[in-house]
């Protein structure tokens, strides 16, 4: 049985369409399947590992923790890889990643995750401190001597030598029971001296 080359041709025209047909829905989904954006969360940190982007275009993300700025707008090309420490924290976090593919809307990423908290990072209970006086200090100033002496020891005054019944008896200084008889003799004489002179200048007043 002769087929006819038309047949072949027909067959052939088909077979070209199916293959560029499969050609370009390998090609138009091969970006989509390109783009890898992986990320993780644990309790300390957020890791970051964006492969197979398109290098031709800019692409950026952002990584946010409560609303704040972890990691603000950055720009890569290919691929990008970083690991963010996360501040300590005693509740869980919420940490959004932000992708924007430079090649479409549909090559990016929006997504939410929870840091938990660390096991070693539970509060403590703060130790109450006792509120104590300071000790005082020591006074290094010498004491203040007193101005009167104290009564409990009293200057004890000299004992009077008294005489020793051995020694021999003083020299008179002249004090002695005679003194008012030669006083009233000095006296007695003073006085007939004075009547001798006054009886003289009387007669000589007299012969003038």
């Amino acid at each position: 049985m002769t087929i006819p080359r038309r047949s072949w041709r027909a067959a052939g025209t088909y077979a070209a369409v199916a293959v560029a047909g499969l050609t370009g829905a390998v090609l138009c989904a091969g970006p989509a399947a390109a783009h890898t954006p992986t990320w993780a969360v644990t309790c300390t940190d957020v890791s970051l590992d964006l492969t197979a982007y398109n290098d031709g275009v800019t692409n950026q993300v952002t990584v946010t923790v409560d609303g704040k700025d972890l990691l603000p707008t950055e720009t890569f090309g290919k691929e990008f890889h970083k690991k963010l420490e996360l501040p300590q924290h005693d509740k869980e976090l919420t940490v959004h990643l932000v992708v924007k593919a430079g090649d479409g809307d549909q090559f990016s990423k929006d997504e939410t995750k929870t840091a938990p908290v660390c096991a070693d990072n539970t509060p403590k209970p703060t130790p109450t401190v006792s509120e104590s006086k300071p000790a005082e200090k020591p006074t290094t100033e010498a004491p203040t001597p007193s101005a009167t002496p104290s009564e409990s020891s009293p200057e004890t005054a000299p004992a009077a030598a008294s005489p020793s019944p051995s020694s021999p008896d003083l020299a008179e200084t002249g004090s002695s029971s005679a003194t008012p008889v030669i006083g009233g003799a000095a006296v007695a004489v003073l006085l007939a001296g004075g009547g001798i002179m006054w009886s003289v200048r009387k007669r000589r007043t007299a012969q003038h």
